[in-house]
C-alpha cells in the first residue's frame, strides 16, 4: 500500500505537476491592451520557453503628415527607422512558478526610446488585468501599468 501511494505521489510530480506550471505560466497569452488605450500587445511563448510581446496594433499607426509611425526615439539610431507597429515589446520572460510571476524580462517603451527591466503578474484570481513594472536598478522604483486581456487582434 505504501509503495503504491509513493508510486502515485511520483507519477503526479513528474508528470501533471509540470503541466500545471505551464497551464499557469501561459496565462500571459494572447492580446493585451495598454493602459493608455493606445496600442495593443501580443504576448507570445517562442521556442527558447521564452515570452515576448510584440506590438500588433495602433490607434494611429501614421503621423499627421500620413506617414507610418516609426521607432524615432529609440537610442539606436540604426533602428530609428524601423516601424512602431510590430515592434518586440516585450523580451525574454521566464515564468518563476514560486511567486506566479514572469521576471528577468525588459520592456521597450517606444514613446521614449528606452528599454527597461521588468517583471509582470496577476493579483490573486484576476486573469484580466496584467501588471507589468519596468524599472531601473531596483523594483520598487518604477513604473507600473495595467494592461487588459483581449479576445483578439483589434482592426
Amino acid at each position: 500500500m505504501k509503495l503504491k501511494l509513493l508510486f502515485i505521489s511520483l507519477f503526479v510530480t513528474v508528470f501533471l505537476a509540470p503541466n500545471l506550471f505551464a497551464q499557469d505560466a501561459d496565462k500571459i497569452l494572447g492580446f493585451w491592451l495598454t493602459q493608455e488605450g493606445d496600442s495593443q500587445v501580443k504576448i507570445f511563448k517562442a521556442t527558447n520557453g521564452k515570452y515576448y510581446g510584440e506590438i500588433k496594433w495602433l490607434k494611429e499607426p501614421t503621423r499627421e503628415d500620413g506617414s507610418i509611425k516609426l521607432d524615432d526615439k529609440n537610442e539606436n539610431e540604426k533602428l530609428r527607422d524601423k516601424p512602431v507597429l510590430g515592434l518586440q515589446i516585450l523580451k525574454s520572460f521566464d515564468y518563476n512558478a514560486k511567486d506566479k510571476e514572469w521576471v528577468d524580462g525588459t520592456i521597450y517603451d517606444p514613446k521614449n526610446g528606452k528599454t527597461y527591466k521588468c517583471f509582470i503578474w496577476f493579483e490573486e484570481g484576476d486573469d484580466i488585468t496584467l501588471h507589468v513594472k519596468g524599472f531601473i536598478g531596483f523594483s520598487l522604483l518604477g513604473r507600473e501599468v495595467e494592461w487588459k486581456r483581449e479576445e483578439s487582434l483589434r482592426e
